[in-house]
This record gives C-alpha cells, sequence and structure tokens, in this order.
C-alpha cells in the first residue's frame, strides 16, 4: 500500500498533466481559429471579387461616377457664365434632383433683417441732364408721352434722400428714353433697396434673346451674347423668367419653339417693329400672328386691370417658384406695362409676390408678371455711350446685384431682354 505522501504526489501530477492538457488544447483550438481567419478572409475576399455579380457592379459604379464626373464638369466649364452654386443647382435641377435643390434652399433660407438703412445712397448719379427740366429760354418743349414718370412715394414712409425721384439712365436722339429710380420695398425691411425701370416704347425697341442652356441650342436666329458690332444704340438689359420647364408656359423666337405656348399663362410678346406687349396668352389680342417674333412665358398674371389678384397671397411653390413659396423673401424681379405702353422693371431683394407685384402697380403697371427669382439671376445693366458709342459701358442699377454689368456681354445660359434706341 502507497503512503499518504505518495498518493498526494500523483494526485498533483495528474492534476498538473490535465491542466496541462487542457492549456494546450486552447493553445491548439486559438492558433487554428488565428489560422482560419487568416486563410479564411482573403479567400472570402478573392471569392467575393471573383464574383461575377460583384465584378458587373464594380463597372456599373465606375462607369456610372465617371459619367457623373463629366457631365458636372461640362456644366461647370460650359460657356455662358454663372457662379458655381448656380451651375451646380441648374444641373441638379436637369437631373431631376430639383427636390433636392430645394430642400437645402429651404433649410439656408434667412429671412431678411428688420430694420436698418440702405448701405448705397439712393440718390445715383443721371446718365444725362434732363432737357423738360432744363432752365433758360432754351429750354426743351417736348409732347406730354416723353415727360418722366411722376415721383413715386416710398412704402416704408418718409422718403430718403432721392428715393422714388426718376433720375435717366438712357437717352434716344438726346430724348430721355430710360428712367430709373429706388425704393425701400416696405416699412419693415427698411435696409433694403428696389430697382424700378420705366422705359418709353415710343424711343426704345425689345430683342429677346436666347440662353446657351435655356432655352439651350436652337434655329433662333439670335445670340446667346450680345457681341461687338451690334452693341450701338443698346440701352438697357435685363433677366427672362424661370427655366422654360418650370414657368408652366413656353418660349418662341423666330419661328422655333420650346415648350408648349400655354394659354392664361402670363407672357411677354414681342413684335416685328420692336415694341412688346404684356398680358395672358390667348386673351385680349395676344396670340400668335405673322407680326410676333417672340414670346416669353412664366407662370401667371401678379397684376391684372390695374389690381393686385388675391392669388398672389397663395404660397404655391408651382406658381411662385420651385426653389420657394410666394411668401418667402427672396430675391425677385417682374416686368409689366403701364397704360401708356411704358414698360416697368422691378427687381430687387427681400421681396415675396405680393410686395413684388404691389411696388410694379406703384409704378403704374395695368398688366405684370414675375420674372426669374434668387439673386444668381437677377440683373438689370443700363449702358453708357461716353466715348464709344459702338461699345457702351455697362452699369448695374442696383450695386448688390450678384451678376456683374458685362454679364450679357460675355454670353448667358439663361434667355433675357436687350433694350436699343429705336
Amino acid at each position: 500500500m502507497r503512503s499518504s505522501a505518495t498518493s498526494g504526489a500523483g494526485q498533483q501530477a495528474d492534476l498538473d498533466d490535465t491542466q496541462g492538457r487542457a492549456h494546450g488544447h486552447r493553445l491548439r483550438r486559438n492558433r487554428g481559429i488565428r489560422g482560419l481567419l487568416r486563410r479564411g478572409g482573403p479567400r472570402r475576399g478573392r471569392r467575393l471579387r471573383e464574383r461575377r455579380g460583384f465584378r458587373i457592379a464594380a463597372v456599373v459604379l465606375a462607369v456610372f461616377l465617371c459619367l457623373v464626373g463629366w457631365s458636372v464638369g461640362n456644366a461647370l466649364t460650359t460657356p455662358g457664365g454663372g457662379t458655381i452654386a448656380e451651375r451646380l443647382a441648374e444641373w441638379a435641377r436637369d437631373h431631376y434632383l430639383g427636390p433636392v435643390v430645394t430642400f437645402g434652399e429651404w433649410l439656408t433660407y434667412q429671412a431678411p433683417k428688420v430694420g436698418g438703412k440702405p448701405s448705397f445712397a439712393l440718390t445715383g448719379p443721371a446718365a444725362a441732364a434732363d432737357p423738360v427740366q432744363a432752365k433758360g429760354k432754351h429750354k426743351a418743349r417736348l409732347p406730354a408721352i416723353f415727360d418722366p414718370p411722376r415721383r413715386l412715394s416710398s412704402p416704408a414712409g418718409r422718403p430718403l434722400a432721392g428715393e422714388g425721384k426718376w433720375r435717366i439712365l438712357a437717352t434716344a436722339h438726346g430724348i430721355p428714353a430710360v428712367y430709373g429710380t429706388y425704393l425701400r420695398p416696405d416699412s419693415v425691411h427698411t435696409s433694403y433697396v428696389s430697382g424700378i425701370v420705366s422705359m418709353n416704347q415710343k424711343l426704345v425697341t425689345f430683342q429677346l434673346h436666347p440662353g446657351s442652356e435655356d432655352p439651350g441650342p436652337g434655329a433662333w436666329h439670335s445670340a446667346a451674347v450680345i457681341p461687338p458690332g451690334s452693341r450701338r444704340g443698346l440701352v438697357a438689359t435685363f433677366n427672362g423668367g424661370f427655366k422654360i420647364s418650370t414657368s408652366d408656359g413656353g418660349f418662341y423666337l423666330n419661328g422655333e419653339r420650346r415648350g408648349t405656348l400655354t394659354p392664361g399663362v402670363a407672357s411677354v410678346v414681342y413684335y416685328r417693329d420692336g415694341h412688346v406687349a404684356i398680358g395672358s396668352w390667348d386673351r385680349g389680342g395676344l396670340r400668335m400672328t405673322r407680326n410676333v417674333v417672340g414670346v416669353r412665358q412664366n407662370l401667371y398674371l401678379i397684376v391684372t386691370d390695374g389690381k393686385v389678384p388675391v392669388s398672389v397671397d397663395s404660397n404655391v411653390e408651382t406658381s411662385w417658384g420651385a426653389t420657394l413659396g410666394g411668401a418667402y423673401y427672396v430675391w425677385r424681379s417682374g416686368v409689366g406695362i403701364t397704360r401708356d405702353g411704358r414698360v416697368i422693371f422691378v427687381y430687387g431683394p427681400a421681396l415675396d409676390v405680393r410686395t413684388l407685384a404691389d411696388l410694379l402697380k406703384r409704378a403704374g403697371c395695368v398688366s405684370a408678371m414675375q420674372l426669374d427669382i434668387n439673386p444668381d439671376w437677377m440683373s438689370f445693366m443700363y449702358y453708357l455711350p461716353k466715348h464709344h458709342p459702338g461699345d457702351p459701358t455697362p452699369v448695374n442699377l442696383l450695386p448688390d446685384q450678384v451678376q456683374p454689368p458685362d454679364r450679357y456681354y460675355s454670353g448667358a445660359n439663361r434667355d433675357f431682354t436687350a433694350v436699343y434706341a429705336r
């Protein structure tokens, strides 16, 4: 029989042996798992890459990214002017991403500040002396149709120096043909200023130009630029309307058409003799005739029969802007016509549709429509002949507009109107 000491030593040896075998088993198991992971990871990656579906998906993704990159690059480099943000937004809207752009602009929208004073003087220089206001025995006597418009009262209350007072922006044969003035649009947003222009159709003509991207290439027989050699007599230019696809109407010029000329839609109609009419298409004599050379439609009238319809208070994005609805205060522009045939253009920041309509009515419009919105598209320039009447110098009416004064000398991606002395 073994002694107790011998028995204890044997038990301890058996325990050590058992623990050693367990530890070895764990080591072998861990090494096996690590080896399996080392072998399995690359094998699984290789198997995934070797699958036909994966290869096809990778090729499709690469082609897609290349096409998108090429398309965006082309949009950013195509002649026609415009900021990077403007071009990217246009590209997105043209590729079914309009809701994304709209949502982004909604997120970044900031209401205009309340109160304050304008950042620039509202007097502004005149391009020429007014013969009607000249003093002395040689004072010019002109028919009443050439008189300056009546001074406008300010919606903001007591007028600032020069506010609402018309100054000459351009002449035709020595007679004032284009007048301009500034107004603060309301009594709340008093640091913002709108530009207002009055153009006498007895002295000027209007020409519709296509944009290089909208309406795009076509047999327009008109350029997306005012090139050298065609600038003599140029007195003004201003922006057109929404993209044709979102204007609720169409664009027509010299027999070529984009979209559909839709009855009831607000329209600027350009005639062969250079004058324009503004109203609802296919209403009140505004229809296609042999004397019509151009039609630019955009949304619906915001002044009709000298009144602002209640419809302008409907905050409907499809009616007053694909970007933001009519109640949002953004840069807006509009054009209208007075009872005696003068063409009125209004544009500026911090305008909702109602305020824009009220300004057009205040300037005497009996019929008026909204044109484009948002700062990237707004522009009104007048042109000073100085010592080079064949190449007049462009000047922005509003000094805070985004577009440079020579915008239409270097090409435009959107349609616009050029105004010439008769």
